[in-house]
């Protein structure tokens, strides 16, 4: 999730937690314990110029339960030996303050499609739920207003009271997340298996800022398909579109460190186009056809095969402004027509 919502979330559960004269103490830590995981991409950038690389270990041993329990023990105990006297006047609600507002950070996090590497250095792939977009107001306005109320309540019952409040309510939120989620998924299921697609690889994830707008994307073995279902407006079959994708080239590229990172990293939802000679690879996860958030070129051929190149991240042009004011119409009304299912909309490789 953003920056923000991981700081709200953070300090409201480590506020919640400590001790009611600790309010505004707790506040401030659970902020800066909240964003502490996501500060792996510091070292990243100045250890590695390689996108992928940098991609794909974010998100990994910052967020582990493994690793986060131990540096929140070893926080604990630093601040109790040296400290200023708070966590040793309340050690085991401090203990837990600072669990909690370390490990919602990966928790939030794998409710998003990037995917967590929860059980990091195991080489399980991430865990992405995908049923919250990365930023999504309607779950971080709770935690806000709670934190708000909670600075200027200080010690009194109401900071408690709100604190709760909003952690409820953007949980109650998540849980409705999950809920439309199994929704789309039904109703996709049964659209692809009428199209001969009912056992095929996919995901579903919420368009941007809401959960009421979801895009589906099943793989197919020429490419792909992709459609969206409006949980307002939408009624009956869920319609798709067919996307190619060189699969050929994908498979002979396989063995590639790269394309071999990304395969486990992304689930295997990947769009391959040879462009002058180059290997282009993009996320389905993250975008939608045309443009995609990550797109990577990652060899170059050699007439029947393909060499490894260092992986050069490309930037796509993206149409999000237009494509919002489309998306929220889209939310409240159903397409006036309905789109074949399997016709083919793109050209390419």
């Amino acid at each position: 999730m953003d920056s923000l919502t991981q700081i709200v979330l953070g300090a409201a559960v480590a506020a919640a937690i400590a001790p009611a004269g600790h309010r505004r103490a707790a506040l401030l830590a659970g902020a800066a314990l909240g964003t502490l995981p996501d500060l792996d991409a510091i070292p990243l950038a100045l250890l590695s110029d390689d996108p992928v690389v940098r991609m794909t270990v974010h998100r990994s041993f910052s967020h582990s339960l493994f690793v986060l329990p131990l540096l929140g023990w070893l926080v604990w105990w630093l601040f109790r030996r040296f400290g200023n006297g708070r966590v040793a006047e309340s050690p085991r609600r401090w203990f837990w303050a600072i669990q909690l507002a370390l490990i919602t950070h990966p928790l939030l996090d794998a409710f998003t499609v990037y995917g967590t590497q929860l059980w990091w250095p195991l080489s399980t792939p991430p865990v992405m739920w995908s049923s919250v977009f990365i930023i999504d107001p309607a779950y971080t306005v709770w935690l806000l207003l709670a934190c708000a109320i909670a600075w200027f309540a200080r010690g009194r019952r109401l900071a408690q009271h709100a604190l709760v409040a909003g952690l409820v309510l953007s949980s109650a939120y998540l849980g409705w997340s999950l809920l439309a989620k199994g929704m789309v998924e039904r109703e996709a299921q049964r659209s692809l298996a009428a199209m001969g697609l009912g056992d095929a690889p996919r995901f579903s994830v919420p368009m941007p800022f809401n959960t009421l707008l979801w895009r589906v994307v099943a793989m197919t073995p020429s490419g792909f398909v992709e459609g969206e279902r409006s949980i307002v407006a939408d009624r009956g079959p869920m319609e798709f579109r067919s996307y190619p994708s060189n699969v050929q080239a994908l498979h002979e590229a396989g063995d590639l460190p790269a394309v071999r990172r990304l395969a486990w990293f992304n689930h295997g939802f990947m769009k391959a186009r040879e462009r002058d000679g180059r290997l282009e690879l993009a996320d389905l996860r993250m975008g939608a056809e045309p443009d995609y958030t990550f797109v990577f070129a990652v060899a170059q051929r050699e007439g029947e095969a393909w060499r490894a190149t260092s992986p050069e991240q490309l930037r796509m042009p993206l149409e999000a402004r237009r494509r919002l004011g489309t998306m929220w119409h889209r939310i409240w009304q159903a397409p006036p027509m309905a789109v074949v299912q399997g016709q083919a909309t793109t050209t390419g490789d």
